[in-house]
């Protein structure tokens, strides 16, 4: 039986959609926060929540650390659970001056191994594993693969994956079947991504899907 070709659909996902230019963002910081505004809600109203950060000149670990809780989660309302939100990036900001980087937080890649980062940012109060690997990757260029739903759903229905592995186990994968690579890493997650909203939904559209040649879900739908 043939090994299973981990790179196929990043190929085939490539030529169909062309690059992504992931992720959005002018500055590492401002990765950074988005990867805490995006939690549970559409990339739309981050932007909505960082352009009001930027007009109140409050992008900056330093400008957020100044404002009190209320005043932080009004500016971020657009982002949905702006409460929560507004204490997470408070937690970020402190983090990141704790570390010694909140005048340049790009710097934090050279505080120590990536795993070690990893560790640190996963101990940050309202940083999950999906939010570390995205600053990790977006933020930081470092090579640690970013798993979602997305991920799950459509590697589940490509029958590499079977849907109910845990977020490492999934990342395991992915970095044990890939060239470690962070351009690689930050194009395919973005592909996914692209597919998942447009295509491989929870009713997937399998006659517009261009993985359909070779996927198991597809043919017996």
């Amino acid at each position: 039986m043939p090994r299973p070709d981990w790179l196929r659909p990043y190929r085939t996902l490539h030529a169909h959609y062309g690059p992504q230019h992931w992720w959005p963002g002018e500055t590492p910081f401002e990765v950074m926060v988005g990867a805490v505004l995006t939690q549970n809600t559409a990339w739309t109203n981050v932007e909505k929540a960082i352009a009001n950060l930027k007009r109140a000149r409050a992008l900056s670990c330093g400008a957020i650390l100044k404002l009190n809780g209320g005043e932080l989660a009004e500016l971020i309302r657009p982002a949905g659970y702006f409460n929560v939100k507004a204490k997470r990036l408070r937690h970020l900001c402190a983090f990141l001056e704790a570390q010694g980087v909140a005048r340049h937080p790009e710097k934090l890649r050279d505080k120590a191994e990536l795993p070690e980062l990893r560790r640190r940012l996963l101990a940050v109060h309202g940083i999950g594993e999906e939010t570390a690997d995205s600053i990790l990757l977006y933020a930081l260029n470092l090579p640690s693969f970013v798993v979602d739903a997305y991920t799950r759903r459509i590697f589940g229905r490509l029958g590499l994956l079977e849907g109910d592995e845990s977020y490492g186990a999934i990342q395991t994968a992915f970095e044990a079947h890939l060239p470690r690579d962070v351009a690689l890493y930050n194009e395919y997650h973005a592909l996914i991504v692209q597919l998942g909203k447009s295509t491989c939904r929870p009713k997937p559209r399998c006659g517009d899907c261009p993985l359909r040649r070779f996927c198991p879900a597809a043919a017996s739908a």
